[in-house]
Parts: structure tokens; sequence; C-alpha cells
């Protein structure tokens, strides 16, 4: 099995992080969601991580049944069903998030709650051509306020070479991010890449290396010479 750092704990400047429930999740699913009558938790295998930051998990005979997606958002874990979504709350001291989430989906299939989901949603999704990229992610209601906080992201993004490659999902969920020094696309979080108290962020930029320190140095400023 996998494991994940979460992300740190949003502020209160951060846009709303509590996901609103889908559409189509099932009410009486909803009012389940609390309780399992599973005692012993069945094996799982949680998959690696896939476009919109989503572990598929899979449960069944040698891990075969694609049963949910998990991710977190904000302070909580939500899976994703084949009745809706479920949120399951934070992890116990220790834990690693991811971890029970994968737990939950195992019993909820045990005990016959959900059935297992298409094996298109576990498929990776492509980074957003620059010109569709949404200013907020999808889970992240359209107020005034999140739209400046989104703008004001994306100023300091800019200022540091940073451009979101996906919908702006607060500072502590994580979010597609292209290095414009060197081309880099991947997952990172706002909050790594605004520098803090009047210093600029870590000049270790991404995993695989970027362009020189001199390099950013000359073109950033405020990095120790």
């Amino acid at each position: 099995m996998s494991s994940t750092h979460p992300p740190r704990v949003p502020t209160g400047d951060d846009p709303a992080c509590e996901p609103p429930l889908s559409g189509d999740t099932d009410p009486e699913y909803i009012r389940q969601g609390a309780t399992t009558t599973s005692t012993t938790t069945p094996a799982y295998r949680i998959g690696e991580l896939i476009g919109d930051h989503c572990y598929p998990i899979y449960v069944g005979p040698e891990f075969g049944i694609f049963a949910a997606l998990a991710l977190r958002w904000g302070r909580d874990w939500i899976i994703i069903t084949s009745r809706g979504e479920l949120n399951v709350g934070r992890p116990e001291k220790g834990v690693p998030g991811v971890q029970k989430a994968a737990a939950r989906v195992a019993n909820e299939f045990a005990d016959g709650n959900i059935t297992a989901l298409p094996p298109f949603a576990a498929e990776p999704k492509p980074v957003l051509p620059v010109g569709e990229v949404p200013l907020l992610h999808p889970r992240v209601p359209q107020t005034p306020r999140n739209i400046k906080a989104a703008e004001a992201a994306d100023t300091t993004m800019a200022k540091y070479f940073w451009r979101r490659r996906s919908g702006f999902p607060g500072s502590d969920n994580p979010v597609d991010a292209e290095c414009m020094l060197c081309g880099w696309v991947g997952s990172r979080y706002f909050s790594h890449l605004r520098g803090r108290n009047g210093n600029p962020p870590s000049i270790t930029r991404h995993p695989g290396g970027c362009v020189s320190p001199d390099k950013i140095r000359e073109l950033i400023p405020g990095y120790p010479q």
C-alpha cells in the first residue's frame, strides 16, 4: 500500500474548504455514512495518484475490483463511490489519511453498500491546455471572495514563474502547476509556492531539478546570494 503526506490544515484566508456533496449522491447513503457493519477490514490496494489528485482504491480477490476514488480536501478525506461522495473525516493520529479512506471503501464494499466503478474512472486525466484552465476548482464555490483569492494567487505565482494548469483549489489543496523556467508540470501547493514572512519560496522548486540556482536568483529577487 502506498501512503501520502497530507497537506497542512487550510487557514481562514483560503476558499471554502468543505466540499459540497455531489448532486447525484444517494441521500440514504449519506445517512448511512457514519457507520459500517464490518468488524474486520478486508484487504485492499491503493493505486497510484491520478488526475484531480485522487487515489483509486481496489478491493476483492487479488485487488482486481475498482471500488472508489479517495482524495483529501481541506481537513477531511472523501471517497467517491457508486452511490456518490462520502466524507470519512480525518484520520486518527499516526494513520495516513489515504489508508483510512481505503479501509472505509473496503468495508463499504464488503457490506454491500457500494458496487464497482467503471474502469475508465481510474484513468489518468491529462493536464488542461493553458487556454482551458478554469479560475476555480469545481469544488470551490464561485463567490467574489474565492475569485479574488484565486486572482491574487495567480499574481503571486507569476511573480515566482509559476502558472496553474488546473482550477485554483485554495492554498492547501494540491493544484497542477507549470514551472515557467523549465516547463516541468506537476502537483504543488500554493502555500509552498508563495514564500513566507517576506521570503521567497524554496529555491528547490520541484522534483527532478530546475534551472541553476544562480539563474533563479538572477530572475527572482530575494534569494540569498
